[in-house]
């Protein structure tokens, strides 16, 4: 069983050292103090206050309404709560849309509390990163199903299933790793492809719906304590086995993630 020992704060430099020992970390979304402390008290490395909250909090049907104020208050609430976990925050849409616009909300979110901060694209966020990079920002750059695009591709669809999509993204993650960015999330990619970025790129690969071969793993809060309105393949209710409650749903996916036990093939998208 996986029992979180320390008490030294995460960094990046904790995340790499993951990658590098071929060891998983753990990742959850959190929205509040409450949250971010029993969250971080149970052993994960890294919050993430995600503009998912636009539907798990806000009752949206998608991430494209939460604001930088949003982002702001959410992320100042985690920051109160957290004890030592890594905290990256969204830049949210049309956040990013100019330079100037960029460093400004990526200063706020920093001010606010976060660690690093993540934005959602392929090729085209290189030069946005190498500007954040520049500036002594972290950078997680988010691929695969980006919820922010979610007109343009026509909803959420597994990306990168053709080898011409496949590539691309490839490509576009080694791109990104150039550009300065420390950290990548691929969200609903087939697991091969995962895979094969994975040991592609240098820095840690964060999956959702991204198979059991990426550096870590990451959920919304609400998916796995079984509370969100719809129900993703790649999800899993650990709140409903546990028997210490949230803090112990918690404690399972962290111990599912560490132990590899998390996610199946039965979570995942060929």
């Amino acid at each position: 069983m996986y029992t979180h020992k320390t008490n030294s704060n995460v960094t990046l430099s904790t995340l790499q050292d993951f990658k590098e020992r071929g060891e998983k970390f753990t990742c959850l979304t959190a929205y509040d103090a409450c949250f971010a402390s029993i969250l971080s008290e149970a052993g994960i490395e890294v919050m993430l206050i995600g503009d998912s909250l636009g539907m798990v909090l806000q009752g949206h049907d998608s991430t494209l309404p939460v604001t930088m104020d949003d982002m702001i208050y959410h992320t100042q609430c985690v920051k109160r709560g957290n004890k030592r976990s890594l905290l990256m925050a969204d830049l949210p849409f049309m956040s990013y849309a100019s330079e100037t616009q960029t460093l400004e909300n990526a200063a706020a979110l920093m001010r606010a509390g976060a660690h690093m901060v993540k934005l959602e694209g392929g090729a085209w966020i290189a030069n946005t990163t190498k500007l954040l990079a520049e500036r002594g920002i972290p950078v997680c750059a988010h691929m695969g199903l980006t919820p922010q695009s979610v007109n343009r591709i026509g909803g959420f669809h597994v990306q990168g299933r053709d080898t011409t999509q496949a590539q691309q993204i490839l490509q576009e993650a080694q791109l990104l790793e150039d550009s300065g960015a420390n950290i990548l999330l691929l969200e609903c990619v087939p697991t091969s492809l995962a895979k094969t970025i994975t040991e592609s790129v240098n820095v840690p690969v964060i999956g959702i719906g991204a198979g059991p071969d990426t550096t870590a793993q990451i959920m919304v809060l609400h998916d796995v304590l079984g509370i969100s309105p719809i129900t993703p393949r790649f999800v899993k209710n650990f709140l409903i086995e546990s028997k210490n409650g949230i803090p112990g749903a918690i404690e399972a996916y962290v111990e599912a993630v560490k132990g590899k036990t998390f996610p199946t093939k039965d979570h995942c998208f060929n």
